[in-house]
């Protein structure tokens, strides 16, 4: 290596990626469910982590942008993958609860005027 290319590497801030990897493997050793604290805790370290990778990305994106080289770390797609598990961990550790439903209108005609069987189409209404 040239000395240009050490000093340009030295002042270019590096997205840790032991960071990264710490994630992916802290994920992959989590089970399925969030059932007990400790998993909740384990899971709501690693969107712990994505946002600070994430911040990490950010900040070093723009001085990556400016040095020229033949091959750039795509900043972009990372912050959308971030994005993506970030989203995915807090939709399993807060479920959304379902909304009540409108039921439909009840018919409230209990009566009729013939013999017992099946009602005709326009009183079901």
């Amino acid at each position: 290596m040239t000395s240009r290319a050490t000093a340009s590497h030295a002042a270019s801030p590096r997205l840790p990626l032991s960071g990264v990897l710490a994630v992916a493997l802290l994920c992959g050793a989590t089970s399925a469910s969030a059932d007990t604290a400790l998993e909740r805790e384990r899971l709501a370290g690693a969107q712990r982590l994505l946002d600070q990778a994430d911040r990490l990305a950010a900040t070093a994106a723009p001085a990556a942008a400016s040095e020229p080289s033949r091959y750039h770390f795509d900043y972009a797609r990372l912050h959308d993958d971030v994005r993506r598990m970030q989203t995915g961990f807090a939709s399993y550790l807060i479920p959304v609860r379902a909304q009540p439903r409108d039921p439909s209108a009840l018919a409230g005609q209990y009566t009729r005027e013939n013999a017992p069987g099946p009602a005709p189409a326009e009183q079901r209404r």
